[in-house]
């Protein structure tokens, strides 16, 4: 096990993509026999960066290696004309090859968009040799607009019409103040989230340049990703808030059905759709659980 004193500040590198896009990767943990820590990597969603998963982060590079990078658009990574489920998938296999040995397997976890990412890269050649196991957290695969919770209507084309339109705002967010962090509270998480969880997100999703959020909202809409599940065949968790308006529960649901090697559904009461932030130690913990299961019992055995 290695100690608090061992672990290094955040190293930095930059990741190319297929088409050239420059992602900003930052790795996490041990200074030295960093090839013994095993090693996860973190994938965050629409609007978010790297800083979503501080807890997660903080908590993980003790004993092992957290890779974490910006999605394209997003915290230090530079937009791009390009924005689809394929570059999404381009962009993890570009971070992938940055940072792992070859044949090195790690833990992917994915946030909501960042979940959508794993999918669409599941069939990828890189995706296959480095993924050991997989968490999705409050994701889905299509019908995201259609089944969104966030305008407090009765399904059906009002609603889906409304809430595209909600989502897709192309108006700026804006300050952070407290009439804007109870709005993204009512959206994005529980009842019962504490003031600083909701002040932490709503710094990191107004830090979103609006041309990003719009861009990337039109993918989510047109998402479909169902036989992306399919191609998932490492094992793979799948966790949810009961109160997420986002992407709730049925999701979850449908994806763990669908998946190859379903490890099932973990499901928070209460939570929203910012589970790494407002359940931090049930994410970290699901993570080393999958960290010991896929990966050290696997190395301990050959």
């Amino acid at each position: 096990m290695t100690s608090v004193g061992d672990v290094a500040s955040v190293r930095e590198l930059t990741a190319v993509s297929a088409d050239g896009a420059r992602l900003h990767v930052e790795i996490h943990g041990p200074a030295s026999g960093a090839e013994a820590a095993p090693a996860v990597v973190l994938a965050h969603g629409w609007t978010c960066s790297t800083a979503f998963w501080a807890a997660q982060i903080r908590e993980l590079a003790v004993d092992h290696r957290v890779i974490a990078y910006d999605q394209r658009g997003h915290g230090r990574t530079p937009a791009s004309p390009a924005c689809s489920t394929d570059a999404l998938a381009d962009d993890l296999e570009a971070v992938l090859r940055a940072t792992l040995a070859p044949g090195e397997r790690a833990v992917i976890a994915g946030h909501s968009m960042g979940g959508m990412t794993v999918l669409a890269a599941a069939g990828r050649d890189a995706f296959r040799e480095h993924a050991a196991a997989v968490l999705l957290c409050s994701t889905g695969a299509s019908r995201l607009v259609a089944e969104s919770t966030v305008v407090p209507l009765r399904p059906g084309g009002l609603r889906t019409w409304l809430t595209r339109r909600v989502l897709g705002s192309r108006a700026p967010l804006g300050p952070v103040t407290p009439v804007a962090m109870r709005i993204l509270k009512y959206a994005t998480m529980g009842a019962g989230a504490a003031p600083h969880m909701v002040e932490a997100c709503a710094r990191i999703v107004h830090a979103c340049p609006r041309r990003v959020r719009h861009a990337w909202s039109d993918v989510l809409f047109l998402l479909d990703l169902d036989q992306g599940v399919g191609r998932l065949s490492v094992p793979t968790a799948v966790l949810v808030g009961t109160g997420d308006r986002m992407t709730p529960p049925v999701h979850a649901h449908r994806i763990a059905a669908a998946l190859p090697h379903s490890l099932g559904v973990t499901e928070l009461p209460g939570v929203g759709h910012m589970t790494p932030v407002e359940a931090p130690d049930l994410v970290t913990g699901r993570i080393r659980e999958l960290v010991t299961t896929y990966t050290q019992s696997k190395e301990e055995g050959a």
